[in-house]
């Protein structure tokens, strides 16, 4: 039996993130062939991946990667904010975005192919985090903008916001604010003819719902021009080009990007965890319960 010696183990221990008493019984089982001993870990970290795959992953961060005019958005999931802030999460999705960037994958799928500068492909790397931090870890979306033109990007402090916007025209600092913009305002549309017509009928039946007897009696054109009033205020409220540019809130977007020669040509939000439902976990309940087993 080969002696497993204090370096081999911090050896181990650096190349594949697993814990010592992990790697000292990878080593000895292996007989201190540490290649060996790696090949068990990773696979040993696959199999946990496995058994954590269905644990709900509400949190994490947003990983932004760009070069010229491309750029992309990573949602990566942990269980909790606590591994979300861990430092090896968030160089983990750092790592993931800029694999997605330079592989020029299209979905998440092929993403997990892509290969990062360890050698390991990102869907190794993802099963030896899941084995490092003790949580279910997944890359559930990624978006793309590579039209060549200015590209403005943005990931809030807090790594839950993040944000790609396309400009033709303008300048990089205007990219970068409509990004911002995007971020705190969430326009769903970019410009008017962007609002679905069943949106703008359906908004019309409304306000028509809500006007007095008195104002429905008035002549069809001033009725016609109240509505009209009443629905562009709805559309600038929901599209980028008719909101009030954070930067400057005298102004609108549009108003903007016009004076800087420019046109946005389309924008990318995410938000981690959105649409996800969250498990609220009962403490109290859980103790409770176990104490009477």
């Amino acid at each position: 039996m080969a002696e497993i010696t204090a370096s081999l183990v911090k050896e181990l221990r650096e190349r594949t993130g697993a814990g010592m008493m992990e790697c000292k019984k990878a080593l000895t089982e292996s007989n201190g062939d540490i290649d060996a001993a790696a090949e068990a870990l990773r696979k040993s970290g696959a199999a946990k991946a496995d058994k954590k795959a269905d644990r709900v992953t509400a949190e994490g961060r947003v990983g932004v990667a760009g070069n010229g005019g491309k750029a992309v958005l990573v949602e990566v999931n942990s269980e909790t904010d606590f591994v979300a802030n861990d430092v090896n999460f968030k160089a983990f999705v750092d790592a993931v975005a800029a694999a997605a960037l330079a592989s020029g994958a299209a979905d998440v799928e092929a993403l997990k192919s892509a290969k990062l500068p360890s050698g390991e492909t990102v869907e190794e790397t993802r099963a030896t985090a899941i084995q490092k931090l003790g949580e279910n870890i997944q890359i559930r979306r990624l978006v793309r903008i590579d039209g060549g033109n200015t590209v403005g990007t943005y990931v809030h402090s807090n790594g839950k916001i993040g944000v790609l916007v396309e400009l033709a025209g303008g300048n990089a600092e205007l990219a970068s604010g409509l990004a911002m913009h995007i971020a705190a305002m969430n326009p769903p549309h970019n410009k008017a003819a962007d609002v679905p017509a069943d949106f703008v009928a359906k908004e019309k039946e409304i306000e028509l719902a809500k006007m007095s007897e008195k104002d429905k009696a008035k002549p069809a054109e001033i009725l016609e021009k109240i509505i009209s009033g009443k629905i562009n205020k709805i559309i600038n409220e929901v599209t980028l080009y008719g909101q009030n540019y954070v930067l400057d809130s005298d102004k609108s977007v549009e108003a903007v990007v016009k004076a800087a020669g420019g046109d946005v040509v389309g924008f990318q939000r995410l938000v981690v965890g959105e649409g996800i439902e969250k498990v609220v976990e009962d403490y109290a309940a859980e103790v409770a319960k176990a104490m009477q087993v």
